[in-house]
């Protein structure tokens, strides 16, 4: 585990912000798709500091260690851009209702965190087909734009993102916004696409949409094994709490799809 250090705050839209970081370690990390990494955030009083070994086992221990009430907060996250040693990440914000939020709202240059990766353990390549398909909320779509950056101008794609409104929208061609604002949701949207059977399909988001729109792939005929899906958030539970039956269920789905 390492600490960070916020080096700009840019706002992109009324309820995104975005942040470069420098620390240890930062440049000799490579660069996969959809790279994910935990992001620890000081209690008021408290450190972000766990622990410098490399090994989750060992790092995860030293995490369950500290006392509750010292211990940072834990939430996972997607990296938008890593180039030069220079960490980019975009926070969605929602008031005060949650510790990265509440913390994305006052950062500032200077400020600390810790995290733990990007691993490329955890490195999963794009799919292969004549069409990607990607869907997923504001909480994926850092990830998805990532994405859509890697594939080449030929590359055939669907990309659905579902925001709050169109102030939310951002620069990103070819995507087909979802605005909650007008009645739309991201579910209906998406099944309702003309979308062949012969994917390569991406999803993530809220954890009953994307179990949902996995569903719906897989009784259109897409192989389990041509669908990649993460539940980043669940309606009012945290990371914090303890995971559900569907969540066991999705993990062990991610772990088996790991193993082929």
């Amino acid at each position: 585990m390492s600490l960070l250090t916020v080096t700009s705050v840019r706002p992109l839209t009324p309820r995104m912000v975005r942040m470069t970081f420098t620390g240890d370690g930062l440049a000799g990390i490579g660069t996969w798709p959809d790279q994910q990494l935990k992001l620890l955030f000081p209690k008021p009083g408290c450190s972000a500091q766990v622990s410098d070994s490399p090994d989750v086992s060992v790092w995860y221990q030293a995490y369950l260690a500290i006392p509750e009430p010292e211990r940072p907060w834990m939430r996972s996250f997607t990296v938008r851009s890593l180039v030069d040693g220079v960490l980019t990440v975009d926070f969605v914000l929602h008031g005060d209702s949650g510790p990265a939020s509440a913390w994305a709202a006052r950062a500032k240059p200077g400020d600390v965190i810790g995290r733990f990766g990007p691993s490329p353990d955890y490195a999963r390549p794009l799919g292969v087909a004549d069409l990607l398909v990607f869907a997923g909320d504001e909480t994926a779509l850092p990830a998805i734009a990532s994405l859509l950056e890697l594939l080449p101008a030929s590359q055939r794609r669907l990309a659905f993102v579902e925001v709050a409104d169109p102030a939310e929208e951002q620069d990103i061609p070819g995507v087909r916004w979802v605005h909650r604002s007008a009645g739309e949701d991201l579910v209906s949207v998406v099944t309702a696409a003309e979308v062949p059977s012969s994917v390569w399909v991406w999803l993530g988001g809220e954890a009953s949409a994307v179990r949902a729109l996995r569903r719906h792939f897989v009784a259109l005929g897409v192989p389990k094994k041509d669908i990649e899906f993460s539940g980043y958030w669940r309606r009012t539970l945290t990371q914090d709490d303890a995971p559900t039956a569907e969540d066991l269920a999705e993990a062990q789905e991610r772990i088996a799809a790991l193993s082929e």
